[in-house]
C-alpha cells in the first residue's frame, strides 16, 4: 500500500513511510495537511495576547546554536531583578495579556528560590495571568544544581503558581546531533521524562523541534514520532512547535539555510504525523510572519501571540525583538483568509475576531 493510500485510510505512518512524505509535491502535501487542519479546526487560527520575559542570559551550558546566552558572541550578561520583572508584568497587564511566558538561561547564580519567588509574586499580584515557565532543560539544570528529583522541582513549580510548561529545550532528539549542538544539556530521554511527569501531575505542556541546522529529515521524523508515542501515553501536549533555526551569532556555522519549501513541508508533515497533538503552531518569531501565514495552508492552526518583547531568537537574527501589535496580528490572519481566534494558554476560546 502506498503512503498516500495509508493516509487516505487514516493509517499511521512509521519512520520509513513518513520520510517518503518529503518526496511528495509541495502542494500535494499542503492539500493533505490542510484537509486534516480543517477537519480539526475549520478556518480558525488561534493566537494569544502574551508577554515573553527572558530574565537572565547567564548560562552554565554552551549550546552551539545559541546566540542568546552571554558568551564571546554575546558579551552582554544580564539578570533582571524581581522588581523589573513585576514592572514588566504590570505594564503588560494593561495591554490585556493573558499569559506570561518565562524562559531563560541556566544561571547558577540566580537559584531555584529566585525563580519560585517570582512565580509566587506574579500569581499574588496578577492571579488572572497564566504563568507558563521553565523548559524541561531548565528543570533538569535546577534538579542537578540542587540535587533534587524532577518530581520535587515540578511539585515546587506547581505550588509556586506555574500553570503550564513551554516546549523548549527539545532541539532534536537524536543524541549524536544533540551531542554536537547542545552537549551537556538535558538528554532527549530526560526531556521526555520531565514532560511525562508534568502531564502525570495533571498539567499540560507544549513540544518543540529545532530544525534547519545539521539534522537530517530522518532526524526530524524520529523526533516527531517520539513525541507522538508520549502523547499516546499521556495526552498532555497542547501543541507542537517546529522552530526554524536562526543562523546569526552562534557557533554552528551552518551555510545552507532552509528553503521556504522545506519549512512548509516540515509543517505539513507534522500535521499529518501528529494526529494526537491537537495544534500545530507556526511560531512567526522563527519562521518570519509571511511564512507563518502561509503555513496556515500547510496544517498550522496557531501563530503563537503578540509577544511584546523577545530576546532569545532575536539575538540570532529573528525580527521579533518588539513583538507585534494586536490589531496588526488580527488583520494579517483575516487578510490571509482565516478567522482569528484569541485563546487562553490551554486553547479555551476567548474571542472570535
Amino acid at each position: 500500500m502506498s503512503v498516500l493510500e495509508k493516509i487516505k485510510n487514516k493509517q499511521r505512518l512509521g519512520l520509513e513511510d513518513a520520510i517518503k512524505l518529503y518526496d511528495l509535491d509541495l502542494f500535494e502535501l499542503a492539500s493533505i495537511a490542510n484537509d486534516i487542519r480543517r477537519e480539526k479546526h475549520g478556518d480558525k487560527t488561534y493566537f494569544n495576547i502574551n508577554r515573553h520575559i527572558n530574565p537572565t542570559n547567564i548560562c552554565k551550558d554552551v549550546c552551539q546554536f545559541c546566540a542568546y546566552s552571554a558568551s564571546r558572541k554575546n558579551p552582554n550578561p544580564y539578570t533582571m531583578s524581581h522588581e523589573q520583572i513585576l514592572e514588566i508584568v504590570k505594564n503588560s497587564s494593561k495591554n490585556g495579556i493573558k499569559e506570561v511566558h518565562i524562559v531563560s538561561a541556566h544561571n547558577p547564580d540566580t537559584g531555584l528560590e529566585w525563580y519560585l519567588d517570582i512565580f509566587k509574586k506574579i500569581k499574588m499580584e496578577f492571579p488572572q495571568i497564566h504563568v507558563k515557565a521553565l523548559t524541561a532543560a531548565e528543570i533538569h539544570f535546577l534538579a542537578q544544581e540542587y540535587k533534587l528529583s524532577y518530581e520535587e522541582i515540578i511539585k515546587k513549580m506547581i505550588e509556586s503558581g506555574v500553570d503550564s510548561m513551554p516546549g523548549g529545550g527539545a532541539e532534536i532528539f537524536d543524541e549524536k546531533v544533540r551531542k554536537r549542538i547542545c552537549g551537556g544539556k538535558v538528554t532527549s530521554q530526560q526531556w521526555l521524562d520531565i514532560h511525562k511527569l508534568w502531564h502525570k501531575a495533571g498539567h499540560e505542556s507544549n513540544a518543540t523541534m529545532l530544525f534547519g541546522h545539521i539534522e537530517t529529515r530522518e532526524h526530524r521524523i524520529d523526533h516527531m514520532l517520539r513525541l507522538r508515542d508520549l502523547q499516546d501515553e499521556t495526552g498532555g501536549f497542547n501543541a507542537f512547535i517546529p522552530l526554524v533555526y536562526q543562523k546569526e551569532n552562534n557557533y554552528l556555522k551552518v551555510k545552507d539555510f532552509l528553503t521556504g519549501q522545506e519549512i512548509l513541508k516540515t509543517m505539513a508533515i507534522a500535521r499529518i504525523l501528529l494526529d494526537s497533538i491537537p495544534h500545530i503552531k507556526a511560531y512567526w518569531v522563527t519562521s518570519t510572519v509571511k511564512l507563518a501565514l502561509l503555513a496556515q495552508e500547510f496544517g498550522a492552526n496557531d501563530l503563537d501571540g503578540t509577544i511584546e518583547k523577545e530576546s532569545i531568537q532575536s539575538a540570532a537574527g529573528a525580527k521579533s525583538a518588539n513583538g507585534m501589535p494586536l490589531q496588526q496580528f488580527v488583520d494579517l490572519i483575516k487578510n490571509s483568509g482565516f478567522t482569528p481566534v484569541e485563546r487562553d494558554s490551554v486553547y479555551n476560546e476567548i474571542k472570535v475576531w
